[in-house]
């Protein structure tokens, strides 16, 4: 069966890639103003610079003891106008334990039989002294219901006094957050910041175009177990949707949030997911095959960087399952390094 679900989450990428003749992006006047500006435009603070040399410090003390090490330079990418080093040590011993990291997980959590997200990489963190816990989604629910279960699952947390609460999403789970600390304020007090790894911020293009047959074939497939799907998943990943809830929103002013995204070459995405990546490459080639680059920053957040790695390398570890179909052949990331990395960047921000 672990086989067949990962066959199975290869098809479901296939499906939303179904209808390839079609326009990504509908002609439509329902929609917010936008502008596509630089990055500092909409308020985001440069933290490239430094993150590059947490990432490269932790590659370089010990990197080579994890699995599928790499020079630095070839992960974390340099865009034009990178921030030059700080020059600041950088701290690689035990963590604080001052922050406990909740883990929120994306699209499919828990339907099929496939690894987590960062399971191997939280166990990494863990031994560096990071406490994290799961903050339990459902995998085919919609934003809104998600953000529910995020409210109850920090309730449930036992946080202690003094203690800090970071949220860390992935994909889908980071607009899960978002609507966590927008409908359900009474969190806001508890949570220090939010993380966004790949994050569908402003939204997927290739979701926009998934007709009704093409969403329920993905999420009533025999072989997904999706019990108790509230409210409709994709949707809360379209571009539409997503933007017209960032104008009509406003983020807590009291949480800090920090965006890493992904996009890589051709070449460096997975053979299954180079039909979904030439379809987002028609708007833009610098995307994860799920996400174009641009809309995977939290704006006002603090960008870390954009990292070499599809939507999936970056956090599901198929490589180290060591059951993976052969279409999923790009899966080799430094997920370790890269958890570690965001962690302590994030650590050292918040302070003491």
């Amino acid at each position: 069966m672990r086989m067949f679900g990962r066959l199975t989450l290869a098809g479901c990428c296939l499906l939303l890639a179904g209808c390839a003749g079609q326009p990504l992006l509908p002609c439509t006047l329902e929609t917010p103003p936008l502008a596509l500006v630089p990055a500092a435009a909409a308020g985001i603070e440069d933290g490239r610079g430094r993150f590059r040399e947490i990432y490269c410090a932790v590659q370089r003390d010990h990197g080579a003891s994890l699995p599928c090490d790499r020079p630095c330079e070839e992960v974390v990418l340099r865009l034009e106008g990178e921030p030059p080093p700080t020059s600041k040590p950088v701290s690689l011993g035990q963590a604080k334990g001052t922050i406990r990291f909740f883990l929120v997980p994306g699209l499919y959590n828990g339907c099929i039989d496939v690894s987590k997200a960062f399971s191997f990489a939280r166990a990494h963190v863990e031994r560096c002294g990071y406490r994290t816990r799961d903050l339990p989604v459902s995998g085919w629910s919609s934003s809104s219901h998600n953000a529910g279960m995020i409210r109850d699952g920090l309730a449930a947390a036992g946080l202690s006094p003094g203690e800090k609460a970071v949220l860390v999403g992935y994909s889908k789970g980071v607009p899960d957050i978002l609507q966590a600390l927008v409908e359900h304020p009474e969190i806001v007090p508890r949570v220090a910041a939010v993380v966004s790894i790949a994050g569908v911020v402003g939204g997927s293009a290739l979701t926009e175009s998934v007709d009704e047959p093409y969403r329920k074939m993905l999420g009533k497939n025999p072989l997904v177990d999706c019990p108790g799907g509230v409210g409709d998943p994709m949707a809360s990943l379209q571009r539409s949707t997503r933007q017209k809830w960032l104008a009509q929103n406003r983020l807590p002013s009291s949480v800090r949030y920090f965006s890493l995204a992904t996009f890589a070459e051709r070449e460096s995405i997975s053979s299954v997911l180079r039909v979904t990546y030439d379809r987002l490459a028609r708007i833009d080639p610098r995307n994860d095959s799920q996400l174009i680059f641009f809309d995977q920053l939290i704006p006002g957040s603090t960008l870390l960087g954009y990292v070499r790695a599809d939507h999936w390398a970056v956090a599901m570890p198929f490589s180290q399952d060591r059951v993976v179909p052969v279409l999923i052949d790009r899966n080799e990331f430094p997920r370790e390094v890269l958890l570690e990395a965001v962690f302590r960047f994030v650590e050292e921000s918040l302070g003491p």
